[in-house]
């Protein structure tokens, strides 16, 4: 409380903004860690393997208690025709994508805001150390504790600002990362698909019993 005294009144917003960025990031980092529990690229190559060896029921069977969220989506397109597969299964892959991207517009947002508001509390800081380096009696300890509003909030800006920053660039490369096991993934299942329906012996109609 007399680190957020000293810092002025922008410690306010800036405290209220430092929480808001333990949430999101501390919410980010348990999503992730879920998120690799549930993985499970064994079970991945072996319905990639059922569906190699035409055995689709044995696919969906594989597919349809996994908590995988790529599993997940090849399950949504199993079973699919092949002019509805690949909306399938780019709708399975952007929800998935959706929930992984959660709160980075907010952790962006937080990079930016926070050394902002620390510039914020800078400039109110100087004002108030020249404002009383002008009155009638030049109290010094009004000086400096302008000064040191200026530099506390600045460094509390810069603290948030790089404490966000770090996650934010990992949690970057893992939503790239999990894009390509998806694109992987259903590129995968559709090759498989096709194939599967290429190598399907056509339609016959019997011939007509004479009467």
């Amino acid at each position: 409380m007399d680190f957020m005294h000293r810092g002025g009144p922008i410690m306010i917003p800036v405290a209220l903004t430092a929480l808001f960025a333990v949430a999101v990031v501390s919410e980010r980092i348990v999503w992730w860690i879920s998120h690799y529990r549930q993985r499970d690229p064994g079970r991945q190559s072996a319905i990639f393997q059922a569906l190699a060896d035409r055995q689709p029921d044995k696919a969906g069977q594989l597919a349809s208690d996994s908590r995988d969220p790529i599993i997940q989506m090849i399950h949504h397109g199993l079973g699919q025709p092949p002019h509805a597969l690949t909306g399938l299964l780019q709708l399975a892959a952007g929800q998935e994508l959706q929930k992984a991207g959660r709160f980075m517009g907010a952790m962006d947002t937080i990079v930016t805001l926070a050394p902002l508001l620390g510039l914020l509390g800078t400039v109110t800081g100087i004002m108030g150390a020249f404002a009383s380096i002008g009155g009638t009696e030049l109290a010094v300890e009004k000086v400096t504790g302008g000064i040191g509003e200026a530099l506390i909030a600045t460094a509390a800006g810069l603290g948030i600002a790089i404490f966000t920053l770090i996650p934010l660039n990992f949690f970057h490369a893992r939503l790239a990362r999990l894009q390509f096991d998806l694109e992987s993934a259903a590129t995968t299942l559709e090759t498989l698909s096709k194939t599967d329906g290429s190598a399907a012996p056509a339609p016959t109609t019997a011939a007509p019993v004479p009467a």
